[in-house]
């Protein structure tokens, strides 16, 4: 058989009893550390400042589009960056510089919000005193700034940790 080719067949077995399961991990002590309660207490004024908006005639003054916009977006991001550092996703995307984003985006909430607090604060005047839109407005405005100052904090905390990274390398 002179040209005959010759086949080589290889054949391979799997079993079923060896299966990697993965879990989603859970950071349990990021509420007792000074981020993880700033990040709370963003979450918490943030919804609150929308909310007390939200449930008043804020559509017949424009500003509150602003303050809304503002509010909504930072307490939906700001609990997108909740659930990455309770599940602790941060460590399964390493190409991610997440020191840096977490500056940035603290500075860029801060900033926002303090352009929001004063838009908030400016717009009170629209309404009349004693009635249900002032009154949700003022605390709408008290939390404006009280979360403006808890996003400073952050910032203060992804500074020192972004300081503190760039100098490791």
């Amino acid at each position: 058989m002179e040209g005959a080719a010759t086949r080589t067949v290889i054949t391979s077995t799997s079993s079923t009893d060896n299966f990697s399961t993965s879990t989603l991990a859970c950071d349990r002590h990021f509420f007792r550390t000074a981020s993880g309660l700033l990040v709370f207490a963003e979450i918490v004024f943030g919804l609150l400042v929308w909310m007390l908006i939200a449930g008043t005639e804020y559509f017949r003054v424009s500003a509150f589009g602003w303050v809304m916009f503002v509010a909504i977006l930072y307490w939906v991001l700001t609990v997108i960056f909740l659930i990455i550092y309770l599940t602790m996703a941060y460590n399964r995307i390493p190409q991610v510089p997440w020191t840096t984003v977490g500056l940035f985006f603290n500075s860029s909430a801060t900033v926002m919000y303090v352009v929001a607090a004063a838009v908030d604060a400016a717009s009170i005047s629209h309404a009349v005193k004693g009635r249900h839109n002032y009154t949700c407005w003022v605390a709408s405005t008290f939390f404006a700034f009280l979360v403006t100052l808890c996003y400073a904090g952050s910032t203060y905390l992804s500074f020192k940790s972004w300081r503190s990274r760039d100098e490791d390398q």
